[in-house]
Order: structure tokens, then sequence, then C-alpha cells
């Protein structure tokens, strides 16, 4: 899939089109995540969802391992740990090319690098490099629940990302209780933004669990 046809599907959906016919958040066991991509990709068919994203911490191995993008219902995607004003941040890069070989330098290549939080740590990403290699790898960089980062400025957060090339952000997202997430601010504050500096709205459940939310 093009990157300007990707765009067009993402700047389609709506926010009650989340969860019914889309979740482009989901983990599966190749990071943190309890079911396999086939199981993910099989659930997701079941319950009629149009499209999904499996977009796992630091890796594509769901995608690497398996045969699911010949799924017409799949777009790749990864999630990336990274380091931005005092905030452990997470961006998403839809529709990356699985192939290329620059990208392939953010993974991690052991696995505590994508299940283990505090092993995380020890490899933090530069947001700018990030945002860069996923454009380069003809993805749309998104940035993921933003309600979660402590800042007392959202609007100048998201937009010291914007000035590095930042697309998308994550507003539909079910930010209350979570995984006992700490919300600092609302998802109408992020939309707003997100309508500010005009970019994709994304959403999705960040599902980690055995079935999807």
């Amino acid at each position: 899939m093009k990157k300007e046809e990707l765009k067009e599907i993402l700047k389609s959906l709506e926010e009650e089109d989340y969860y019914i016919k889309a979740d482009l958040h989901i983990h599966s066991n190749e990071s943190d995540g309890k079911m396999t991509p086939y199981e993910i990709v099989e659930q997701a068919a079941r319950r009629g969802l149009k499209y999904i994203s499996i977009a796992d911490h630091n890796t594509i191995d769901a995608y690497l391992n398996t045969n699911i993008l010949k799924e017409d219902i799949v777009i790749p995607a990864v999630e990336f740990d990274c380091y931005y004003r005092g905030n452990l941040i997470h961006i998403l890069g839809y529709g990356i090319n699985i192939d290329d070989k620059d990208i392939e330098k953010l993974y991690c290549k052991t696995r505590l690098g994508r299940t283990l939080n505090l092993y995380r740590l020890l490899r933090l990403r530069c947001p700018k490099k990030v945002i860069e290699r996923i454009k380069e790898a003809g993805g749309i960089a998104v940035l993921a629940h933003p309600c979660c980062y402590w800042t007392f400025n959202p609007d100048k957060f998201v937009k010291g990302l914007v000035d590095m090339g930042l697309e998308g952000v994550e507003v539909y997202y079910p930010y209350n209780g979570l995984r006992k997430i700490v919300k600092f601010y609302s998802r109408k504050t992020v939309k707003e933004i997100a309508e500010k500096y005009n970019l994709i709205k994304t959403g999705g459940t960040d599902s980690h669990g055995k079935t999807l939310l």
C-alpha cells in the first residue's frame, strides 16, 4: 500500500469507526502481548474489523515470522520507545516497508528489549531519528497515547514533535484505566491539538491480552 493511499484510509476513519471497524494498536506475543499474530487476525476477522495493526514494541517480527501481511485487513506497524522532554514516549510507524534496512537499525534484537519495561529503558531512541526513519521507510509517524505523558503544555509538547516531522497523533484510545496509565490531560485536548496542526487522528485499544478489547 502506498503512503498516500494509507493516509486517505486513516483520514477517512472517524471516532465511531474505532474498535468497530478499526483497531490500529494491538500487541502480539512477539513483544508483550498474549496472542499470536495469527490469533489476532482471526479474532479481528470474526469481529468484522476492516483494518488492524499489530504494533509491537521495537520489533516487526509479527510480520517477518508470519504471512499475515497477505490479509487485506492488516496495516503493518511498529511502536518505538523514545525519550523526549523527560518522558518515555512511544512513536508508532504505520505502513512501513518491513524490508527497509535503515529502519531495521532501530529494532531491538533481544526479546527483553521488546517485553521488559526496565530493559527497554536502557535503549531509548531519539524521536527525531525515529520519525525520520519511519518516513524514509515509507511510513507515517504517529504519537501514541499522548494523554499519558507528563507536560504542563501539551500543545508545545506535540508541536516540538511536529517540527521533527510527526504526521499524526493517537486520539481514539481508551485512556480511562487501561493498564492503569495515568491520564494527565483530556482526549478532547489531544483532538484539538491534532486539528490545530492538521495531524492525522488514529486510534486503537493498545490491547495486550488474550482477546481484543
